[in-house]
């Protein structure tokens, strides 16, 4: 293993080993700061006939060896494979770091006593944590006790994590729910002889009968109670046990991860919890309120970071692990219906059209747009994902508010609930958009215009873009030094696209006239009119004082009904989105007229050549 000396870090060397591709980033120290130099892909190769995820690894690092001219690689491997640095500017590395979501990642299951509190706290958990979560199960889901069985041992989780009752409360709940645990006795996915690790996060009253029940097919780590009132929650303590689990049982029994484990002083950290950290870091730095979307091929991660009801910071994580642009892009489709996506295209399609181009791409989901008409259809895909994604979102991520009172379980299934939404997009200060169809458009501003429509964004808000999906390594690359993970993240990886200005109005009162006029350093440079977008360049990456001046009572910009908003910010690469079309969306139902409107934003903007 590698020693980690903080002091003397010069170059770095990090992979994210994803489910299809591993990915390998050299970062650098350089006269300016540190900054990512070179990249190196190769396929996973977790799975059979190869079936060691090093030697996906070691190609990925051979392609950085060859386009940096930097010998990385030792003769020999030893205990690791990596030369040394030792100072030389020329050769070696002093440290090598990784993320995982090779293999699927790390699949859950949470189980609770009622679905909207300490199974929905549950989730949360395991969300933040890095996690799938496969299934929920509760006792007041409406499931049949064998229905819950045949259910939990189907699914071969890499991890329990068992809630139930706050602390002080009633007992015997949770405790029938580990009895439901044991009778399903579930096998893990990997490791034949491994005995499924169980995180008991409950009522600290029932710990040591939930352990005795769930010894006899399980390792249990009891850790404090995720829900120890009704009004908190405490999700830290169950996070970092998911965390060393996932280390010591599922990464270490899957195939050829032993070895990668030994190669890095510093823990795998599963991929989405390292993104999520590097959005938690940039919220904390900058005291934003942020939302960000990873969008891939099968699944959509969400992460937030909003203010609750106290003034704290939240962070929250969700996965819709049904929505994607490839293999679940029939989700997309059913879910959101055809309609909503043909709404977003620039010209009048057949329904059925649009649902065979899209079973094509879901039986090849490696294929790239060919023709303008395929990347508009897939742009208008990760609308209705994001847009899906977010709904799927804003249902978990919620506050808890109410006077703290005594209550048995019986009182807990019939009282009213004390959760509030978080994500308020009028107070969002900063998007950031990941993932291939949001990191690779052809024109930023395109990436821009599918984050406004699918987020539906409110008010100002700055609109972002990974410009090249290295959150996951900066995430890890945090854990051991922050400063230069910010610094890279700020410098080569994020990229601001532009602020997108949207007044909101109530629809029961259509407004006619211009809605709001905009102030840049004390004069007006454009004004936002109704169901119209508009596009205004500014100089890039200069400090501003933007005004933005409601011209009705009703219209709100962000800082109540009628009221000014006034902000100091740095503009973008393409300036200021005005979006005049009301919150939520009205669309014409005529197909013509629809297909009019996106022609014409297209053109405005420039997207569509």
């Amino acid at each position: 293993m590698m020693k980690l000396d903080k002091d003397n870090l010069r170059t770095v060397l990090i992979t994210d080993c994803g489910s299809t591709t591993t990915k390998a980033l050299l970062f650098q120290k350089t006269p300016e700061g540190w900054r990512q130099t070179f990249r190196g892909e190769a396929p996973t190769t977790v799975e059979e006939p190869v079936a060691d995820v090093t030697v996906g690894a070691l190609n990925a690092f051979s392609e950085i060896q060859e386009l940096s001219s930097r010998k990385i690689l030792a003769e020999s491997s030893g205990d690791h494979p990596f030369l040394i640095s030792e100072g030389q500017e020329d050769k070696g590395i002093d440290l090598y770091l990784s993320t995982s979501s090779a293999g699927g990642g790390l699949q859950m299951m949470v189980a609770g006593v009622v679905g909207k509190m300490t199974t929905e706290s549950a989730a949360r958990a395991a969300l933040g944590a890095g996690a799938i979560v496969m299934d929920a199960i509760s006792a007041d889901d409406g499931r049949e006790e064998h229905e819950r069985i045949e259910r939990i041992r189907h699914l071969r989780p890499d991890i329990v994590l068992l809630c139930g009752g706050v602390d002080g409360g009633a007992q015997n709940h949770v405790v029938e729910m580990a009895e439901v645990i044991v009778a399903a006795s579930p096998r893990p996915r990997f490791g034949d002889t491994l005995k499924l690790p169980v995180v008991y996060a409950g009522n600290r009253d029932s710990a040591e009968e939930v352990k005795q029940i769930l010894a006899k097919m399980s390792e249990v780590l009891v850790v404090p109670n995720v829900r120890p009132t009704l009004e908190a929650e405490n999700l830290g303590p169950a996070r970092e046990a998911i965390h060393e689990l996932f280390l010591t049982h599922v990464m270490s029994h899957s195939p050829g991860y032993g070895k990668l484990l030994s190669w890095t002083p510093v823990p795998v950290m599963p991929t989405p919890a390292a993104v999520g950290d590097m959005v938690k870091t940039f919220a904390e730095k900058h005291n934003v309120q942020v939302l960000c979307a990873d969008i891939g091929g099968a699944t959509t991660d969400v992460f937030s970071v909003f203010k609750n009801a106290a003034g704290e910071d939240i962070f929250n994580r969700t996965v819709s692990a049904n929505y994607g642009m490839s293999y679940s892009v029939a989700n997309v489709l059913i879910e959101a219906g055809t309609e909503a996506i043909i709404r977003w295209l620039p010209y009048v399609v057949d329904e059925s059209e649009v649902r065979d181009q899209l079973r094509n791409k879901m039986i090849r989901p490696t294929s790239i747009p060919q023709t303008m008409e395929d990347l508009f259809l897939e742009q208008a895909v990760c609308r209705e994902a994001l847009r899906l994604s977010l709904q799927h979102h804003r249902s978990l991520a919620v506050g808890l508010s109410g006077m703290q009172q005594k209550r048995g379980i019986a009182d807990i299934f019939a009282q009213k609930s004390n959760r509030y939404e978080l994500v308020d997009l009028m107070k969002l200060d900063v998007v950031i958009g990941s993932g291939g169809v949001l990191s690779h458009a052809p024109k930023r501003l395109g990436a821009a215009l599918m984050m406004l429509d699918g987020f539906q964004l409110e008010g100002l808000t700055q609109i972002t873009v990974d410009s090249i999906f290295m959150m996951p390594h900066l995430g890890v690359l945090s854990s051991v030094d922050k400063k230069a993970a910010q610094e890279v993240f700020e410098h080569d990886c994020i990229l601001s696209i532009c602020h997108s200005i949207v007044p909101v109005w109530p629809a029961r009162k259509p407004i006619r006239e211009n809605l709001c006029r905009v102030l840049i350093d004390g004069s007006e440079v454009a004004q936002v009119k109704p169901s119209k977008i508009a596009h205004v360049q500014l100089e890039p990456h200069k400090n501003i004082t933007i005004e933005i001046e409601p011209l009705h009572a009703e219209v709100d910009v962000g800082a109540g009904k009628g009221e000014t908003l006034k902000s100091n910010i740095e503009t973008g690469e393409f300036g200021l989105l005005l979006d005049g079309r009301n919150r939520p969306m009205n669309v014409s139902s005529n197909p013509k007229a629809r297909a009019e409107l996106q022609r014409k934003i297209f053109k405005d903007l420039e997207l569509s050549e």
